[in-house]
């Protein structure tokens, strides 16, 4: 069973275009897949349809076989573009709300990915800097036992130097039953990281997907340059 499922999916904003257009994947379990692709190709929107807070126009979405809705909350774990916690809150009480919330967070995980990265559970949120906001929403959605984990632009204003310790530690260590979806601009530094890739183009067009190994075996050249090559072409073409 792949643990997410989009078959023919259509979603607009009323403008009369689709962000969505009649599009299909399939992840299987135990992947860490790049979904990769230009501003405003419907990333975003995608990742919001799987986590249920948008309804596709028409088509279906599954997670783990169940059809997205009030069941597969339990299943994702989604870490949205843009911070999203109060400001007044300390980081201890985000890491205690969310282990009231959800049955499979794991507080001492989270502890512990916290301390490794110096951040004070006593600090509030208006106090940290945005990188270090962010650091704090990825390790309470990692933290979490889910079997689909949604993350959208997870290291865009983190510091290079924390980088590394947030793919290998934080996002490279997940159950094997579960599947990451990324998307991300900074294609260089997650690529060390991904098993699969998807390129996505406008309308939710998938152009081309694979694994970075065989790119590289393929063509010679990295995903980000391939990824650079490909969208400079559909920008020209």
């Amino acid at each position: 069973m792949n643990v997410l499922e989009c078959k023919n999916l259509y979603k607009s904003y009323g403008t009369g275009r689709y962000v969505l257009e009649n599009m299909s994947l399939s992840l299987p379990a135990g992947r860490i897949v790049g979904l990769l692709g230009p501003n405003g190709c419907g990333k975003s929107t995608l990742m919001k349809t799987v986590a249920g807070l948008l309804m596709p126009d028409s088509g279906a979405v599954s997670v783990a076989g169940t059809p997205v809705g009030e069941e597969t909350k339990a299943l994702v774990s989604y870490l949205p573009e843009r911070t999203y916690f109060n400001s007044w809150m300390r980081v201890g009480d985000l890491v205690e709300y969310f282990a009231d919330f959800y049955r499979d967070f794991d507080s001492g995980k989270a502890k512990g990915l916290l301390s490794d990265l110096h951040i004070d559970p006593s600090d509030r949120l208006k106090s940290l800097s945005k990188g270090t906001k962010e650091k704090v929403q990825l390790i309470l959605v990692m933290s979490r036992r889910a079997r689909l984990y949604l993350l959208d632009e997870p290291i865009a204003g983190v510091d290079p130097a924390a980088r590394e310790y947030i793919l290998s530690t934080i996002v490279g260590n997940y159950d094997p039953d579960s599947t990451i979806l990324i998307t991300t601009h900074l294609i260089a530094d997650v690529e060390p990281v991904l098993d699969e890739f998807l390129f996505m183009g406008y309308s939710g067009k998938i152009l081309r997907a694979g694994t970075a190994d065989a790119v590289r075996e393929e063509t010679g050249m990295s995903l980000d340059a391939l990824f650079r090559e490909v969208f400079r072409c559909s920008a020209n073409c």
